[in-house]
């Protein structure tokens, strides 16, 4: 696993600096534009410059955010120079991961040996190769045999290298006697910025535990990362999701090392004009299963006593926002669905109170009697001369029987609930006599049926879907072309190689996808998880097309699968079919909700403007 074998890093990385003009430390790697993600929005990136110097045997990192930058604007001085990374000792470094994603943008993660990790540092101009050839020129790195894309630093579980890390003697350096490293150019007065103190500490082994002192520079490290967990919480739960997901790698030793007082922030060094961030060309060699780390871990269902906090005393929910981002990430339990449904899908509006809903519903349940004695009136002598109601009613017939009888809810002969879902699509054909009924529309009743068990809302509970869905199923398919459209542009935008791949097999019409779109992913997954997953979308929170990352995110797990068995169209048609029941919805939803935030704008931007599903209208209530 030793890294001399690897042609990506067995290349020498350049000093930046001479070390003879500093002979107590020197630059070995610096790096502009290297970024971290404080939240989910592109606007509140914050940049900065990465460096690895060498003071004496031992190398140190440090990171700090650049002045004058738009994206940095907001930081006052005092939040810059606690962001900043001063002297990290790689002594107190447990391991580094590299990740380059398919759209381009690399990063690390630096894990410090006492479980705490810093936030992704994401290289928008390449260099992470460098970064790593330089770190193995001088301290040890290894590639983790359990994960290739981790590197072990001074993992000296081998007894040669442990043998020949001991001639390192340890060295107490005080700090008095450490002269700071300052740049050519630098002037005396940006020497007196403040400084941070990093006291030596001097490991012991060979079966003893290492010494329980106060230790500054654990202290630092952790002052560090207490800011970043304060005000970029969103980094912070990324970070410890994928290491928990990791299990770890294994007890580690670490070599006697020197720490010595360093800080290298100098004010001169951070220049207004920074150069243009530009993402680097797609790496085909993706893994199959890629984890996109800031996809956070999803929670628990919503459950009662949570819900009754989103309402106030007469019911209405204080912060919409706030209980729409609740459920996307865990969804709503069961048993209480039935009222989180109908505001979700807009049958109820967010600010009704519990008398309000009440008063609604008995106005719309003898709306939807109105509407349903329409076709029940209709006589048998009618029926021979109204051919269109005749051919309606014949394919609902036909659907509604073969429509989830698995299911203990539509189970067994003469089962009303599936005599209700007849008479419900009946009713929607009369009330969209444009539309009426197309194959699919079951689907999509089903688990509104068997969620709301009431006629009525069950109705307006589907019109108000169908207000969504309803082009999906247009006799011209502009809705599905539309969408099927936007997903292609997705893929080329997130993952090049597959669309060149698609592309290459004349596959771009992306109608291997055309189920999981109509009916979403109804046949794809379990009843539980359908209903979960619709709740997720149904929010909006990040996107209306939601769905449509989902998809990606889909293609990009079994990408390895497709393109390494050179399927064409016929053979992908049949996989996708296939794959009904494999899908795993919480890693899916994970992906889907990292490649949404990774697209942006550009992702947006992909989408043309009315793309299904629109957003909700106020079919049942008005502002008054």
């Amino acid at each position: 696993h030793d890294l001399s074998d690897d042609a990506d890093y067995a290349q020498q990385s350049p000093s930046i600096m001479d070390s003879g003009k500093k002979s107590s430390s020197s630059i070995v790697y610096l790096k502009d534009n290297v970024t971290i993600h404080p939240t989910q929005f592109a606007s509140e990136r914050i940049s900065g410059r990465l460096k690895l110097i060498k003071q004496g045997s031992s190398l140190f990192m440090t990171w700090i955010p650049y002045k004058g930058q738009s994206t940095n604007a907001k930081l006052s001085e005092k939040d810059r120079n606690l962001y900043t990374i001063r002297a990290v000792p790689f002594a107190d470094v447990r391991s580094i991961r590299r990740h380059t994603p398919a759209l381009g943008w690399q990063y690390i993660i630096v894990v410090l040996s006492f479980g705490l990790a810093f936030p992704p540092l994401y290289f928008y101009n390449g260099g992470v190769r460098e970064f790593l050839a330089t770190v193995k020129q001088h301290v040890l790195l290894m590639r983790s045999a359990e994960d290739a894309n981790v590197f072990l630093v001074n993992d000296f579980q081998n007894p040669l290298q442990r043998t020949l890390s001991s001639l390192e003697l340890p060295r107490a350096v005080s700090i008095a006697s450490v002269p700071s490293p300052v740049s050519v150019g630098e002037s005396s007065s940006q020497q007196n910025e403040e400084r941070t103190d990093v006291s030596a500490s001097v490991p012991q082994y060979n079966g003893r535990q290492r010494q329980k002192g106060h230790d500054p520079a654990r202290d630092i490290s952790i002052q560090v990362l207490e800011k970043f967990s304060l005000v970029t919480k969103f980094a912070r739960e990324t970070t410890s999701q994928l290491f928990r997901e990791t299990n770890g790698f294994g007890p580690l030793e670490r070599r006697n090392s020197n720490q010595s007082a360093l800080d290298y922030s100098k004010s001169s060094e951070y220049k207004e004009d920074v150069p243009v961030q530009s993402p680097v060309d797609p790496d085909p060699l993706e893994f199959d299963k890629l984890s996109l780390v800031w996809g956070k871990p999803r929670q628990p269902p919503l459950g009662l006593e949570e819900w009754a906090t989103f309402l106030d005393s007469e019911g209405r929910v204080v912060d919409p926002k706030a209980l729409r981002k609740r459920i996307f990430y865990g969804g709503v339990e069961h048993k209480f669905r039935k009222e989180v449904w109908a505001i979700l899908l807009g049958y109820h509006s967010y600010e009704s109170t519990y008398a309000e809903r009440e008063y609604q519903k008995s106005i719309k349940k003898t709306e939807y009697e109105t509407i349903k004695n329409q076709w029940q009136s209709i006589s048998p002598e009618q029926a021979k001369r109204f051919t269109k109601f005749r051919e309606r009613k014949g394919l609902i017939e036909k659907d509604v029987v073969r429509t989830d009888r698995s299911l203990s809810f539509y189970d067994g002969d003469d089962n009303p609930n599936v005599n209700l879902l007849r008479d419900i699509l009946l009713t929607y054909s009369f009330y969209n006599f444009d539309l009426g009924y197309c194959q699919g529309m079951s689907d999509l009743l089903s688990p509104i049926l068997f969620v709301m068990e009431d006629e009525s809302e069950s109705f307006w509970c589907f019109v108000a879907l169908m207000e969504r869905l309803g082009p999906n199923f247009n006799r011209d398919q502009n809705g599905m072309h539309s969408q099927l459209f936007a997903l292609s542009k997705l893929v080329e935008l997130l993952d090049r190689p597959l669309h060149k791949y698609f592309e290459q097999n004349d596959c771009l019409n992306y109608f291997f996808c055309f189920r999981w779109i109509l009916i979403q992913f109804k046949r794809e997954l379990e009843y539980e998880q359908t209903m979960r997953l619709w709740e997720v979308l149904w929010t909006h929170y990040l996107s209306e097309h939601l769905h449509l990352y989902v998809c990606v995110a889909i293609l990009k797990r079994y990408r390895g699968k497709i393109m390494g068995e050179q399927m064409d169209f016929d053979t992908l048609l049949k996989f996708i079919n296939e794959l009904s029941g494999q899908i795993e919805l919480d890693a899916i939803l994970r992906d889907a909700e990292a490649l949404c935030i990774c697209a942006g704008e550009n992702g947006a931007a992909c989408i043309p403007p009315g793309t299904v599903p629109s957003l909700p209208v106020d079919l049942f209530y008005s502002d008054d």
